[in-house]
């Protein structure tokens, strides 16, 4: 079983900046993604914001690319969420999500980014 936290949520105003991080704990597994997703409400969808593989290899959401940078971090299973730039649009709820190559899923319970104008 893994367990997910994160953090780093604020409340902003547009043009700044902001770091979310997630550490994975347990049993995980060397090839693996992790990735976060924003969910404007609990309840509705989540969105992939970005993603990166054990092999470093990233994938962004069109609207992000070129302002948010994710990254692992030093330890086993921390993962980072470079934020520049925040637009009001980034406003939501921000989950981490561990998916190793084989098993079920982990989502974390979420950090609120709150970017006003």
């Amino acid at each position: 079983q893994v367990q997910l936290v994160e953090s780093g949520g604020d409340s902003v105003q547009t043009g700044s900046s902001l770091t979310l991080s997630c550490t994975a704990s347990g049993n995980i597994v060397g090839t693996n993604t992790m990735g976060w997703y924003r969910q404007i409400l609990p309840g509705f969808r989540r969105e992939v914001v970005a993603a990166i593989a054990s092999d470093g290899a990233t994938n962004y959401d069109n609207d992000v690319r070129g302002r948010f940078t994710i990254s692992r971090g030093d330890t086993e299973g921390a993962m980072n969420l470079r934020m520049t730039n925040l637009e009001v649009k980034d406003t939501g709820i921000y989950l981490c999500k561990y998916s190793p190559s084989w098993g079920v899923p982990t989502w974390g319970r979420g950090t609120q980014v709150t970017v006003s104008s």
